[in-house]
């Protein structure tokens, strides 16, 4: 199997509000929409959206084992870990175990997300 494929949409319409799902235990802060995935692999392309106001901070940091990609699509978003304020245009190309957030946005933020979880380290 392979990651799924879709011919041209645009998920930011109203049309596709319904796709969007919050991400658990960040209801009313941040959801997400996915874009494609592969279920074997386990890689997925995703819109992450953090509302005006939204914190991460409960959570602490994130690190992965696997690589990720993220693109800031529009507004503007605070890595705690790396303590600047990412805006549109900011890129990551992360590598596997790098510490990033938690994070806090005021006016809110689109982020295009990126991870290869089957090129873990082990």
């Amino acid at each position: 199997m392979s990651k799924t494929t879709c011919t041209y949409w645009n998920p930011l319409t109203p049309a596709h509000q319904h796709r969007w799902q919050w991400l658990d235990g960040l209801d009313g802060q941040v959801e997400q929409l996915i874009l494609s995935h592969d279920p074997v692999t386990g890689e997925i392309s995703r819109l992450t959206r953090f509302h005006p106001g939204a914190d991460t901070q409960l959570f602490g940091a994130t690190v992965h084992d696997h690589p990720e990609e993220i693109l800031i699509l529009s507004g503007h978003l605070w890595d705690e870990a790396f303590g600047m304020w990412l805006e549109t245009g900011h890129y990551a190309s992360r590598p596997p175990g790098e510490v990033h957030g938690p994070f806090r946005t005021e006016e809110g933020c689109l982020v295009l997300d990126l991870s290869f979880p089957q090129r873990s380290v082990e």
